[in-house]
């Protein structure tokens, strides 16, 4: 048998402990490639304009090559663990330490090359699938399958270079361990741990604090908090870990009734010894947990945004011209063009806006008549407004301040033309967005509209009148390629900050929505992806820890069958540490997510009135049904090598 040959059997012996290791490494792997295959996709190179969404893939690996980097690491250092007694008896038989290396360094190569081999496979074979997610998501004509050198030379280079920095410092670690060392293997102090006390209050006061912080935070503090909150999550989550657990079960201990009741002093003893050992391995499945369920839930409060922003963005295309803009007429007839040449129903309305100061605020406000909405409001079928004179009433720019502007009362007079107004209603739906009307938009009754003669103070007719034209079309997605001119016009303006020289305004809600929706189901697509990587590490750290000490749990369980531990209670000891190893890193995380996502719903409220509550739950519902289908599989392959 030659040296090659018996680093190759080495690997195939030990297949149950490199299991998680290659078929996570395999899963990177394979969502590389994919992601790699997207990016030279020439069909994608072509037609996708979506700088953000590329750019999203460039991320998405750099940041899974960096995970897999310390992923790997980890995982070789626990497969070492669990070989240590396998070296040191191949040192005692005569192989020199150069020798012991070069085998490390085959297994891992060996290993290594076929995940990447694996990976590519099946992520060319599934490659076509998800084409087809992406040409919906981006609504192309066609994303066909091709065949390309640079995505298996990428994959390839990337992970064979990873491969090999992994094999040199695993070798490393075993450089300076003495062979009795080795021959002893791993092997678990059970004593009970020193802790800091202190660390332990302190770190359940930092993560207490980061709550707080995330369920009270206002959007004008978000920025502090982004800042902020972080550090105080994960230190506190470190020390919740090496220090505040030992301390809580340090008191779990005192409570003798329940101590020493049945099995639990085992059980207990058994947490207290893994918690000890495995703090820095929590804190890691804790950390990147987290990661994971704020990427899938904060792409997916992304993709709320889309589905919602007709709602928020009722009109087809809305055109602002200023008094006086000799573009009008022009860019008016052009639109109208372009929706009858594409074959576009659409009705067209005229809307007048005056600019007057408000006595009682001191502040612009525009006024709209109510000729003018009831004319939009037959469109749309909504309310019809009937105001008498000297009445107003407001005109919402979202859902919420419907809610605000209900209860609210004004009495004010426009100062510039002495129109006394009593405002006490609210228009019921949302007719406008923000960015086209602003937020101070009252309706009054057409007699005093037409009272509204002087400009504001300060400005002359033309700075103080605006005319907008609102195209309702019913197939509004249909209208991304319409008036993209002056979309591309009004956008370098806003570039280059003369926004206020342009004597127009237009925005096209289709051609924001078709950005919208592919730019963040892509990103979507490309974190659930990555999400899938991650989940897989996370549940992969604590099968490593599970079966480098399993030689030694076994003897453990077979000494308490013959002091007559039934198998029932022996099944419940087993539960017991599995559900804390599982559960309490997992658990934390869910925490650490939720009251993110709090913070998240203030986001979105600030600036497009959404919310996620619904998402949220989905979210974190789907993941703990995943994780508990994790820890009954790893229970039942766990309990089938104990009693083996």
């Amino acid at each position: 048998m030659t040296f090659r040959q018996f680093a190759f059997r080495n690997v195939i012996r030990n297949r149950r402990v490199y299991a998680a290791f290659f078929l996570s490494s395999v899963a990177s792997v394979m969502v590389f490639f994919i992601y790699s295959m997207l990016m030279f996709h020439p069909k994608l190179e072509n037609e996708f304009l979506q700088e953000i969404a590329f750019q999203g893939m460039v991320i998405a690996e750099v940041i899974l090559v960096l995970f897999m980097l310390f992923f790997l690491l980890y995982s070789m250092r626990a497969f070492l663990e669990a070989r240590l007694t396998e070296f040191g008896l191949l040192l005692q038989l005569g192989m020199e330490k150069r020798k012991l290396n070069k085998l490390i360094l085959f297994e891992t190569m060996i290993i290594g090359m076929a995940a990447i081999i694996v990976g590519i496979l099946f992520g060319y074979a599934f490659a076509k699938f998800f084409f087809m997610i992406v040409r919906e998501i981006l609504q192309i004509d066609s994303l066909p399958l091709y065949f390309s050198w640079k995505p298996f030379a990428l994959t390839i280079s990337i992970f064979t270079s990873l491969f090999v920095i992994i094999s040199f410092i695993s070798v490393m670690f075993i450089k300076d361990v003495h062979l009795v060392s080795l021959l002893r293997g791993y092997w678990r102090n059970e004593q009970l741990s020193k802790f800091s006390v202190w660390r332990g209050l302190l770190g359940m006061l930092l993560l207490l604090a980061a709550y707080i912080m995330a369920s009270q935070i206002q959007k004008q503090y978000l920025v502090i908090f982004t800042i902020l909150t972080p550090p105080f999550a994960v230190l506190g989550t470190y020390w919740f870990f090496t220090d505040s657990v030992p301390f809580l079960l340090s008191r779990l201990r005192g409570h003798k009734k329940w101590y020493w009741k049945k099995y639990h002093i085992i059980s207990l003893a058994k947490i207290s010894a893994i918690m000890r050992e495995n703090a820095r391995m929590f804190f890691i499945t804790c950390m990147v947990s987290t990661l994971a369920f704020l990427a899938v839930g904060t792409l997916s409060s992304m993709s709320t945004f889309t589905h919602q922003y007709h709602q928020l963005n009722p009109l087809g295309l809305v055109y602002s011209s200023k008094y006086g803009n000799p573009y009008e007429r022009e860019h008016i007839s052009g639109l109208i063009n372009e929706l009858e040449e594409k074959g576009l129903s659409y009705h067209l309305n005229k809307f007048d806006i005056k600019r007057q100061t408000s006595s009682y605020t001191k502040r612009s406000v525009k006024i709209m008549k109510q000729s003018d909405i009831n004319r939009l409001a037959i469109v749309f079928g909504y309310p019809v407004v009937n105001l008498r004179p000297g009445e107003a009433m407001f005109l919402p720019y979202s859902l919420d301040s419907i809610n605000e502007l209900k209860t609210k009362k004004v009495n004010t007079v426009l100062e510039e033309n002495n129109v006394s107004l009593s405002i006490d209603k609210v228009y019921p739906k949302v007719l406008f967005s923000p960015t086209e009307l602003g937020t101070n938009v009252i309706i009054v009754n057409d007699i005093d509209f037409h009272m509204i003669i002087d400009p504001i103070q300060g400005a002359e007719t033309r700075q103080s009148t605006t005319h907008i034209f609102v195209f309702y079309v019913p197939q509004w997605t249909e209208t991304k390629d319409i008036g993209t001119d002056l979309d591309v016009m009004v956008s370098n303006a806003y570039m280059a900050n003369q926004q206020n020289q342009l004597p127009f305004y237009f925005e096209n809600p289709g051609l924001d929505y078709s950005f919208f929706r592919s730019t963040f189901a892509l990103l979507l697509f490309i974190g659930l992806l990555a999400s899938t990587v991650f989940f897989l590490a996370s549940g992969s750290f604590i099968y490593f820890k599970l079966y480098t000490g399993l030689e030694e749990d076994k003897k453990q369980f077979d000494t308490l069958r013959r002091m007559g531990v039934t198998h029932k209670e022996l099944r419940k000891i087993v539960d017991s540490q599995l559900i804390t190893q599982f559960f309490l890193p997992w658990g934390l995380a869910m925490l650490h997510s939720t009251f993110a996502f709090m913070a998240l719903q203030v986001f979105w409220k600030g600036i497009a009135d959404l919310s996620i509550i619904k998402e949220t739950i989905i979210v974190l519902a789907g993941i703990t049904a995943i994780q508990i289908c994790y820890f009954y599989l790893i229970r039942w392959r766990y309990l089938a090598h104990i009693r083996a």
